[in-house]
């Protein structure tokens, strides 16, 4: 059995950005024009009407303040109210496996690899963009990395399992690298159009290069533990897949996108159960919870992570142990704890340790401890 290391991680940030005002503006004119189409049955008290945004109640309830999109323009339009793209030929790369091959050879430049070095690709990310062949064979391909490549969901743990899938590959030997992407093109799944979630996702991806330790760059981080956990609800769903033609449903129904019921109830239910796939790695790792230095969380919501780390420290956790992203890039999915560990484990000294944390639709709880080598 090898021992198994982080040796880099990658991010491709898209070109364009929105923030909660100019969010609020389109999403207000929307409801204007949705509210005068409706305005008869809105007068009868047969049609609800559309309730305002404001920038004030997307700031309370997130603590987002904007977000990176791939298509600003076509959200932004009042009329639309969803990202635009141009169709690409079979010939061409898929705008998925596009912004995952810049992720990927980020991660590889960081830790002075290349391609030769890696022997699989592992594309976890909340939604894919088709059914087959898999994006993952895809991104493997334009990166020039021989041997095999999958994809794999399991919403925004994505990131998470696949490191674990990635770790166990290295660990027994199968591998001596893997590189584990997360292109998350939320701005797709987004239901741009309910004030309740509008505000809630961005688009970015991030990579993960997964290596044998001795074979890894100074100032790696050894993956210590892993733990994966998940119960099944209901609470956070998306119903679009390939059997809703045969079902003859319209591509518009509200249930065909991200939906979440009762996310503050979902929050608390969720957030005490996150921590608990800590503590059975600590017997292996041989240290203590009060000796972590970071938890690089999951970032759904500003309130979510604050409880959390509230209940492990048994205080507020200062923007150090826990840093935040998810003012500048939203609620990211499966990319988010990456992000937060890519911006922030420069400053990490030989020997401290942290903790990798997601949690996603299903329930699904990923995590990682990893322990910083001397540079």
């Amino acid at each position: 059995m090898h021992r198994v290391a982080i040796s880099s991680t990658g991010i491709f940030t898209p070109p364009e950005v929105i923030t909660n005002e100019e969010l609020v503006a389109a999403f207000n004119a929307y409801a204007a024009i949705e509210n005068e189409k409706y305005a008869a049955e809105i007068a009868a008290g047969t049609h609800t009407p559309i309730t305002n945004s404001s920038v004030e109640f997307i700031e309370k309830a997130s603590g987002i303040k904007r977000r990176y999109v791939m298509n600003k323009s076509g959200v932004l339009d009042p009329r639309r109210m969803h990202p635009k793209f141009a169709t690409r030929p079979d010939t061409e790369l898929s705008l998925m496996a596009e912004i995952a091959v810049k992720a990927g050879q980020d991660a590889l430049a960081a830790a002075g690899k290349t391609a030769a070095d890696v022997d699989g690709v592992y594309c976890a990310a909340a939604n894919m963009q088709r059914a087959y062949p898999a994006m993952g064979v895809e991104i493997q391909t334009a990166l020039g990395i021989k041997g095999w490549a999958f994809d794999m969901n399991v919403a925004c743990s994505s990131a998470t399992f696949g490191l674990e899938m990635a770790v166990n590959a290295v660990r027994t030997g199968s591998a001596r690298a893997i590189l584990v992407v997360n292109p998350e093109i939320t701005s797709c799944h987004l239901a741009w159009q309910d004030r309740d979630c509008h505000f809630i996702f961005g688009d970015v991806c991030t990579a993960i290069l997964v290596e044998r330790l001795d074979l890894a760059p100074a100032g790696a981080f050894e993956i210590l533990g892993t733990k994966l956990l998940t119960s099944f609800s209901n609470a956070i769903r998306n119903n679009a897949g390939f059997m809703s033609r045969a079902e003859d449903r319209n591509p518009d129904d509200r249930d065909l996108l991200f939906r979440a019921r009762k996310a503050a109830k979902c929050s608390r239910r969720c957030a005490p159960w996150r921590p608990s796939t800590w503590p059975a790695t600590w017997p292996r790792t041989n240290w203590l919870r009060p000796g972590v230095r970071r938890f690089w969380l999951h970032q759904a919501n500003l309130s979510m992570n604050q409880l959390i780390t509230r209940k492990l420290l048994g205080r507020d956790a200062t923007t150090d142990e826990a840093p935040v992203i998810l003012d500048e890039f939203a609620n990211t999915a499966s990319a988010g704890s990456i992000i937060a560990f890519h911006r922030h484990k420069a400053d990490f000294q030989p020997g401290e340790v942290g903790v990798i944390c997601s949690f996603g639709a299903g329930y699904s709880i990923g995590s990682a401890i990893v322990q910083k080598l001397a540079a």
